[in-house]
């Protein structure tokens, strides 16, 4: 009996050491967070061409444009070994970016001749990113991650000679950041992100009732973010 009562006392000892050692190991931000962000968003919208239903043929400037977002996100991270968590989650920017009416294009009447028609302009709405966020754990309160994703974007395009014409485009997603905890629950974090979409093309009539396609030749979009969130 005693030495069965001894083997008892040992496995309930080694236990009790696995279960401190496991919360020792425990991440802070091992489970559920929300976080919000702002920073500096630039856009990149490339050069455009197209067409109109006269046959005479459209070409235009790129242009970059951005400003501050607003970025707000939720996720979840399981901790997958003692340095590694496995996260998922979802962020959405809230705020609209765009471009300066300042867009042209030229179009090519005859061999040598062109007409400029200006002032055009591109809008960006509604981003939605979806990812996954392997994190590498520095100590209890520190950890860095990467993020890779799909993202989506609701874009519009407006001319002088028409009104607003819209399409959403996807694309990917890569990021890279860093997040400590500030106080009981409460991190403060850094994050880089960089988008890139399928090349927008927009159809409308214009102002002579002619159909005119623009197509420009790519989307992009990087962020640098800072911000505050809360691990539950």
């Amino acid at each position: 009996m005693r030495w069965r009562n001894s083997f008892a006392i040992v496995v309930g000892c080694t236990a009790a050491s696995l279960m401190v050692v496991d919360a020792q190991a425990q991440s802070a931000f091992a489970g559920f967070y929300g976080q919000a962000s702002t920073g500096y968003e630039n856009n990149q919208i490339g050069s455009m061409s197209g067409s109109n239903s006269s046959g005479f043929s459209l070409s235009g400037n790129g242009q970059n444009f951005g400003g501050a977002p607003l970025v707000f996100g939720i996720g979840n991270y399981w901790q997958a070994t003692d340095k590694w968590l496995i996260g998922l989650g979802a962020d959405y920017s809230a705020l609209t970016q765009s471009s300066p009416s300042n867009l042209y294009a030229n179009e090519t009447i005859a061999p040598g001749k062109t007409i400029s028609h200006c002032c055009s302009s591109i809008q960006l709405s509604s981003r939605f990113n979806f990812f996954l966020s392997p994190a590498y754990v520095i100590d209890k309160e520190k950890l860095v991650y990467i993020k890779a994703g799909y993202s989506q974007v609701s874009t519009s395009f407006k001319s002088a000679e028409t009104a607003s014409v819209s399409s959403t485009q996807g694309g990917y997603l890569i990021g890279l950041g860093y997040k400590q905890i500030i106080t009981s629950g409460l991190y403060g974090f850094v994050e880089g992100n960089y988008m890139g979409y399928k090349a927008p093309s927009y159809t409308f009539k214009a102002a002579d009732d002619e159909s005119v396609t623009n197509n420009f030749s790519s989307l992009n979009t990087y962020q640098l973010l800072i911000g505050l969130g809360y691990a539950f």
